[in-house]
């Protein structure tokens, strides 16, 4: 990766990446990296698991008012703008019925605890997740509830869960595990890469001019989409493995050197060097 004054789109994951998971505490030098690659022309695009609720407190850290923002796996995408009620619009959402994807599982699995989102509020979940475990507000609901809603993004939490994966795929649902406990559910053919597509349409950026920067599994189809992929230093090795480069950890804010090889090179001498001698790469 190099120095460029050609418009990228830089497209960051957010857990892991820019914060550590679940945090809403934005390091300064990110925070001020993430600007400066603004300033230099090129379109930072955060693009998450989080629903729209955890993911506002980050761009509003970082300082964005203005461009796109992708959530929840690619299913909600937003426009930014600092006129707009909330600071933002919500412009394209993909949304699949619950009730069969919960039939499935509750067939197989006791227990599961079951969270579907509502945009811009929070979740309707079967139990209460823990602090930081989900964003926004939590509303218990029967699963008899829960079975008639529409929703973008789903939450299945059980022992055993990964082995519904490709159940829940012959239904016409994308399954990401997100633990061994745990899978975000999405329509069908939703994921970071279909949204950050119509993003880059959208910007009109040439597909040569992409850059993704993430750690986890639902990071390998940004990965795949990406002309450069940066894996962040802690990730799995199936993330690292589909990397182009690899960065620093998140403890050691390696997203910072990555977004400072998009800009001029610093003059300052007490500045960390260029990225291009920080990022190594993979293969």
């Amino acid at each position: 990766m190099s120095t460029t004054t050609e418009a990228r789109l830089v497209a960051l994951d957010i857990d892991g990446t820019i914060v550590p998971s679940g945090s809403v505490e934005v390091p300064h030098d990110t925070a001020r990296a993430v600007r400066d690659v603004v300033t230099a022309g090129h379109h930072v695009v955060l693009c998450t698991g989080r629903s729209l609720v955890g993911a506002m407190p980050i761009t509003r850290a970082l300082g964005l008012t203005t461009g796109f923002m992708v959530c929840s796996n690619g299913a909600v995408t937003v426009r930014l703008d600092p006129v707009l009620p909330g600071g933002y619009e919500v412009t394209k959402t993909f949304t699949f019925a619950a009730g069969p994807a919960i039939a499935l599982v509750r067939k197989s699995l006791l227990g599961v605890q079951i969270a579907v989102e509502e945009v811009g509020w929070g979740y309707h979940v079967t139990r209460l997740f823990g602090a930081g475990e989900v964003n926004g507000a939590q509303r218990i609901a029967m699963v008899d509830q829960i079975v008639r809603y529409r929703t973008p993004r789903m939450i299945l939490r059980a022992p055993a869960i990964l082995d519904l994966a490709g159940d829940l795929r012959r239904l016409g649902l994308t399954a990401t595990p997100a633990d061994g406990d745990w899978l975000d559910v999405t329509l069908g053919n939703v994921s970071k890469a279909s949204a950050l597509e119509h993003v880059r349409d959208t910007l009109g950026i040439a597909r040569e001019f992409t850059i993704g920067v993430g750690d986890g599994l639902n990071d390998l189809p940004m990965f795949a989409w990406a002309a450069r992929a940066v894996a962040m230093g802690q990730a799995r090795d199936v993330v690292i493995e589909a990397a182009d480069h690899v960065t620093g950890t998140i403890d050691e804010q390696g997203l910072v050197p990555v977004l400072r090889a998009l800009v001029p090179s610093p003059v300052d001498p007490h500045l960390p060097p260029p990225a291009t001698q920080l990022v190594s790469h993979v293969g």
